[in-house]
């Protein structure tokens, strides 16, 4: 399982997603364990189990155990922060932001990894999941440590291209089932 064999269960009509699969990885901006982390987090943001059994062993090949296990991670906490973070943000009463959250984050405090390259690996999850508020504290921080717009957007486009291939792969698997 590999990326090749992604892009070759591409339908025709998304040539686009191909050539975009190709751009992300052909000359990342990321380092290697940035690049994958993101890959695997956000294969896993995703929800699309194909593209989790393509990229997962690739991902795995190209990042340290303690770097595959922070990518996971990063989409687990993540998982649980957009949703909270994006209702807190989009309920029209701003008290529940005074709220204590009440939920179990331990891995922000040490996530096994460069906390940049955790930080990326979460923003590109709440790209997927669409929570600003999150968006916003990651791009901050990253920001803040150095790291420049066109990096950090490298993340968001590799979220995104992850996310249209895992949407259009599962539904064309959808669509061969009732077709």
């Amino acid at each position: 399982m590999s990326l090749d064999s992604l892009k070759s269960r591409l339908p025709h009509y998304a040539p686009d997603l191909r050539r975009n699969l190709d751009a992300v990885f052909g000359r990342p901006r990321l380092s290697a364990q940035q690049l994958w982390g993101t890959v695997l987090a956000t294969a896993i943001a995703s929800r699309s189990p194909v593209v989790l059994r393509e990229l997962a062993p690739e991902a795995r090949a190209n990042l340290s155990p303690q770097a595959y296990t922070a990518a996971k991670s990063a989409a687990a906490v993540m998982a649980v922060n957009n949703v909270f973070h994006r209702t807190r943000h989009l309920l029209s009463d701003p008290g529940y932001g005074d709220l204590r959250t009440g939920l179990r984050m331990n891995v922000l405090g040490d996530p096994g990894v460069a906390r940049a390259d955790f930080e990326l690996w979460s923003l590109a999850v709440s790209a997927i999941n669409a929570c600003g508020a999150c968006l916003d504290a990651h791009e901050r921080v990253l920001r803040k440590a150095g790291m420049d717009r066109e990096t950090v957007q490298e993340a968001f486009r590799i979220a995104s291209v992850i996310q249209a291939v895992g949407v259009t792969l599962d539904a064309e698997a959808m669509l061969t089932d009732i077709e």
